[in-house]
């Protein structure tokens, strides 16, 4: 089925879900992310990365539609509040670095909490937020204390202007560390 457009709201009395090849998206290199391509999606990275892979994300757009758009919301808008992203790491990245960022000047922030746990000894488990205070706008993956082993897990929604919020698991090694940073 191609894509399709609803106007007012849309009950499921059991449920929507995704299936086949569309619904996983895999991604070894440097990517900008769309709502076309990747919301609504996961996003399977991991393994052999480039040096340093980036996942830019989208400037979170909340305007109206213009009332040129005739009746009802337009189809083509451009705006991308809920839209989410949903990022799993298979594979333990080596060697590498896995960046997901927002757009660069974008004023758009990470907004939430990863819990991080240290897989290869205690499995220690330790939460690491993000409030809007701290204007973090990278979450930095190495395969090793800021995450990125195998079953990591990301999920990532434009709430708001400059707002995403962010929930997941980073599986790391060795003594985990914060995966938020500004850089």
């Amino acid at each position: 089925m191609a894509r399709t457009t609803f106007q007012g709201p849309v009950r499921a009395l059991t449920g929507f879900y995704a299936q086949g090849p569309g619904s996983v998206v895999a991604i070894s290199a440097t990517t900008t992310l769309n709502p076309v391509d990747h919301g609504g999606r996961i996003i399977s990275v991991g393994g052999s990365l480039a040096a340093t892979t980036t996942l830019t994300l989208p400037t979170i757009n909340v305007s109206t539609d213009p009332t040129s758009s005739g009746p009802g919301q337009d189809p083509n808008t451009i705006n991308n509040e809920g839209v989410r992203y949903t990022i799993w790491v298979p594979t333990t990245i080596s060697t590498s670095t896995l960046k997901i960022a927002t757009t660069a000047a974008s004023g758009d922030y990470f907004i939430g909490t990863l819990f991080g746990v240290d897989t290869d000894s205690s499995d220690a488990l330790v939460a690491y937020n993000a409030l809007a205070a701290d204007t973090f706008d990278f979450i930095n993956l190495n395969g090793g204390t800021t995450g990125g082993v195998a079953g990591t897990f990301i999920e990532i929604v434009a709430v708001a202007a400059n707002a995403y919020m962010v929930t997941g698991t980073v599986n790391g090694s060795g003594t985990v560390a914060t995966p938020f940073s500004t850089t």
